[in-house]
């Protein structure tokens, strides 16, 4: 299986970072898909060919309408107690 994180921001956050107040109140339940709302996803793949098979399977479901890949990555994190440094491929 492929090792990967992802990070979801929500509308209200992403209004946040740009300095601007969200249109609306962010929703009492963040559970599902609200209509109208944007989300951004920042997954990594080990390698361009499964970030490849990913992207294209994520646009054939209509489950995103672009994924932009973004090679050649270095990514630093904990895992297991231990510092860990990877070259990966950036899936947005």
């Amino acid at each position: 299986p492929v090792a990967s994180r992802l990070l979801l921001l929500p509308r209200a956050l992403l209004s946040m970072a740009s300095g601007s107040p969200p249109s609306q109140p962010p929703p009492a339940s963040s559970s599902g898909y609200v209509p109208g709302s944007v989300s951004a996803a920042f997954v990594t793949c080990p390698n361009e060919k499964v970030a490849k098979e990913i992207a294209r399977a994520v646009v054939e479901k209509r489950l995103a309408a672009c994924v932009n890949l973004i090679p050649q990555i270095t990514s630093i994190y904990e895992w297991k107690g231990k510092i860990e440094e990877d070259n990966e491929v950036l899936m947005v």
